[in-house]
């Protein structure tokens, strides 16, 4: 796209230094997220960021995101106009109930190869001393308690994101596990690691075909829109990614309906009233009162 051509000189300083700062973040991929946009798209982030830009959601609140289930924070999520970060339709390998994937995205896309977009972003690379492109370019930047998620657009037949080896060292890096809308292999010894893992298939042949063409950017799983820097929870029903600004919410919302249900459980033990006088709200003012008491006495309890 031509260029308008400024007379002022600092202008044109301005977009010479911006430019030159946006070079070595282009070698990596085709679409990449500078610092600045980084920010500003994730405005309402209120945590530290990494040196990118991407939010850094404390390691003790995601700590207590591991108790959450995804409907306990899908509500809340929803209500401040966030309908669509939910994902389901998964192969899960290794999540119980006491064991979750959860951790800050660090997002991935792929695209189906096309060799002039791939020789002019691999040019780039080299020059930059990155080597080869590849799914390794981007697991050797992952840190300790990132989760991988990747955009491999449901590909499954060489689609394999990695085998055992590598899926082991995403293990042993970031302590969390991965999640990838395309397919892994050497799957009975991913199995075997017990890292936990939501995929769409299986194949025996590594990753080819494709291109690496976005590191660190918004991308799309399943139904879902995932920012770098989101909270993933992955339970056994899907995944759920949770803008930062949300999370403290999220966990808020959590403890009041823990609480509630506790209470209305416990009434239903009694053998005392019908579903219709407990759920959704007791229509007994009496009964009303003794919930919202319940909630603010129990709140946080375990």
């Amino acid at each position: 796209m031509a260029r308008k051509v400024f007379g002022n000189s600092n202008v044109k300083i301005r977009i010479v230094l911006a430019v030159a700062a946006l070079l070595p973040v282009c070698a990596h991929g085709q679409f990449v997220l500078t610092k600045e946009q980084m920010i500003a798209y994730t405005a309402q982030n209120s945590f530290d960021r990494f040196p990118d830009g991407r939010p850094k959601v404390p390691d003790e609140l995601l700590e207590k995101v591991k108790s959450l289930l995804i409907e306990e924070a899908y509500g809340v999520v929803r209500g401040k106009g966030f309908p669509n970060q939910f994902a389901g339709d998964w192969k899960i390998l290794n999540v119980t109930p006491t064991k979750k994937l959860v951790g800050r995205a660090f997002t991935v896309q792929f695209m189906p190869l096309r060799p002039d977009v791939a020789e002019g972003m691999q040019a780039e690379a080299t020059k930059r001393g990155l080597g080869r492109l590849r799914n390794q370019t981007v697991i050797d930047m992952l840190e300790p308690n990132d989760v991988v998620v990747v955009d491999l657009f449901g590909k499954t037949d060489g689609g394999t994101f990695v085998g055992d080896k590598l899926a082991y060292y995403i293990w042993k890096t970031t302590g969390t596990g991965m999640v990838v809308d395309g397919g892994m292999f050497w799957l009975p010894n991913i199995i075997k690691s017990g890292m936990p893992a939501y995929f769409k298939g299986t194949g025996p042949s590594a990753l080819g075909n494709v291109m690496l063409t976005g590191i660190n950017i918004p991308i799309r799983i399943g139904n879902a829109t995932v920012m770098p820097g989101d909270v993933v929870l992955g339970d056994e029903e899907g995944l759920f990614f949770i803008p930062p600004h949300l999370v403290k919410p999220a966990l808020e919302a959590a403890e009041s309906t823990k609480a509630r249900d506790e209470w209305i459980k416990k009434k239903m033990d009694l053998r005392q009233y019908k579903s219709s006088d407990l759920y959704g709200r007791p229509r007994d003012p009496a009964l009303a009162k003794e919930l919202d008491e319940y909630i603010k006495t129990h709140r946080g309890q375990k």
